[in-house]
């Protein structure tokens, strides 16, 4: 159920009187100029206002944090954004060069203390695609087959890692010809190659994005397994979310026999 921030919390970030408007992007409530998102993890969204709040991205539109009227980023489980305009479109290329762009900035980034406490979905699936976690088990027949198939390709790479967007398929907005816009981030410590990837494999699985997509970032330092580890990152979420069903694999296929013979 997708319930509006409550009047105290909108009175808070300085919205009192605005009526929310539900815009997909998490989902987002809109208020005036006020964007207003829940905070599942109150510690890693107050370390995202943060770090927003002092990004500068040459050509990328950083949606800054709003502080509430004594100070905080998190008030009742809200945090709030200065509202950036625009909406998710097929402009994949454009993504990953923004994805590029962002990385520079956050490379001098310290992993943020959050990341090793983390037991979600995506945090499992992430270490079993990089085989740091290898005792959970994943439904075959929702991805589980496929990593075992295409994990035995894994080899060591010498990528750095560091503070990296993992999730920019679809949360990067476009607005006709002003610069792509970001108003939030799932912080994860990879290589930028592999954030890039990763908007690769979304892209094919579920974007509708052809195969050359995956041919046309070759250039990128040790591609074939940032795309791999890309790969199995999404087999293994979706092999573990409970949401996941047959007709969503069916674009992973599509992606994993793309990817295929490039690795």
């Amino acid at each position: 159920m997708r319930t509006p921030p409550p009047p105290h919390v909108r009175a808070a970030f300085g919205a009192k009187n605005a009526e929310p408007v539900l815009i997909e992007h998490g989902p987002v409530w809109r208020c005036g100029d006020i964007a207003l998102r829940q905070a599942v993890n109150p510690a890693e969204a107050s370390w995202v206002a943060q770090t927003l709040g002092e990004l500068e991205v040459p050509e990328l539109r950083v949606g800054r944090p709003v502080r509430s009227s004594d100070g905080r980023y998190v008030v009742g489980g809200w945090v709030g954004f200065r509202f950036v305009p625009g909406r998710a479109e097929p402009r994949y290329d454009e993504v990953i060069s923004a994805s590029l762009r962002l990385h520079k900035v956050t490379a001098e980034l310290r992993r943020p203390r959050f990341l090793g406490l983390r037991a979600d979905v995506f945090a499992t699936a992430d270490r079993l695609a990089w085989g740091e976690e290898k005792k959970v088990t994943l439904d075959p027949h929702l991805g589980g087959r496929l990593f075992e198939i295409y994990g035995e390709s894994r080899k060591d790479v010498t990528l750095t890692p560091q503070v990296v967007h993992g999730d920019l398929f679809g949360n990067v907005l476009f607005d006709g010809d002003a610069d792509p816009g970001i108003i939030d981030f799932t912080a994860f410590f990879r290589p930028p190659e592999w954030a890039a990837a990763v908007v690769v494999v979304d892209a094919m699985a579920w974007g509708g994005a052809d195969e050359a997509i995956a041919k046309r970032w070759g250039h990128l330092p040790e591609w074939p397994q940032a795309l791999l580890r890309a790969l199995l990152f999404r087999l293994a979420v979706h092999a573990l979310h409970p949401k996941s069903t047959p007709r969503s694999m069916r674009g992973l296929e599509r992606a994993a026999q793309a990817i295929g013979p490039l690795i």
